[in-house]
C-alpha cells in the first residue's frame, strides 16, 4: 500500500519539475520578446498557449530519462540534493541532445545553439531540484516497516483496570 501512494507522490513530483522547467525554458526563449518594450504587450491568451505547449513538450521530453533517474534514486534510497541536481542536469541535457541530429560518422552532433543547450540543462537542474523538494528526500522510504509504537508504561498497583 506504501509503494501506491509512493507512486502518486513520484507522479505529482515529476509534474511539479515539469511544469516549473517548462516555465523556464518558455521564459528563457521568449526573453527577447520580453525586453522589447517597443512591441507593446504580449497577448495572455497566446502567451498561456505558449505555456502550456512548453509545459507539454519538456514532460514529452523528460519522461523516460526521468522515469529512470526516479527509478535508480528509488531502487538505492539515494536522498542526496546534489544527485537529485545532477540527474535533472543530465535530463535536460539528453532531452536537447535528443532533438539534435547527430551524424555518426564524424560523432558530431550538427546544429547545437549553446543557449538553447545550457537553459535546457538549466531547466532540468531546477526540475531535478522541485522533484527532490516533493519525492525526493524521502527516497526509499516506503520499504521499511513501520515504527512499532513502544509498550504503554505499567499501571501502577491498586489502581482499577
Amino acid at each position: 500500500m506504501a509503494l501506491i501512494g509512493r507512486l502518486f507522490v513520484i507522479l505529482f513530483a515529476f509534474l511539479a519539475a515539469c511544469f516549473v522547467a517548462g516555465l523556464i525554458v518558455v521564459g528563457a526563449i521568449l526573453f527577447p520578446e520580453f525586453s522589447d518594450l517597443g512591441e507593446g504587450p504580449i497577448d495572455q491568451g497566446a502567451l498561456d498557449i505558449i505555456i502550456g505547449f512548453g509545459i507539454i513538450f519538456v514532460s514529452g521530453v523528460a519522461l523516460i530519462p526521468a522515469l529512470l533517474i526516479a527509478l535508480i534514486t528509488e531502487a538505492f534510497s539515494i536522498r542526496s540534493v546534489l544527485a537529485y541536481a545532477i540527474g535533472g542536469g543530465v535530463v535536460g541535457l539528453a532531452g536537447y541532445l535528443g532533438l539534435i541530429p547527430f551524424d555518426p560518422e564524424t560523432f558530431h552532433f550538427e546544429g547545437i545553439v549553446r543557449r538553447h543547450l545550457e537553459i535546457m540543462t538549466g531547466a532540468g537542474i531546477v526540475g531535478g531540484l522541485v522533484y527532490w523538494m516533493i519525492a525526493g528526500r524521502n527516497a526509499g522510504a516506503w520499504r521499511r516497516p513501520p515504527q512499532r509504537l513502544p509498550p504503554p508504561p505499567p499501571l501502577p498497583s491498586g489502581s482499577p483496570r
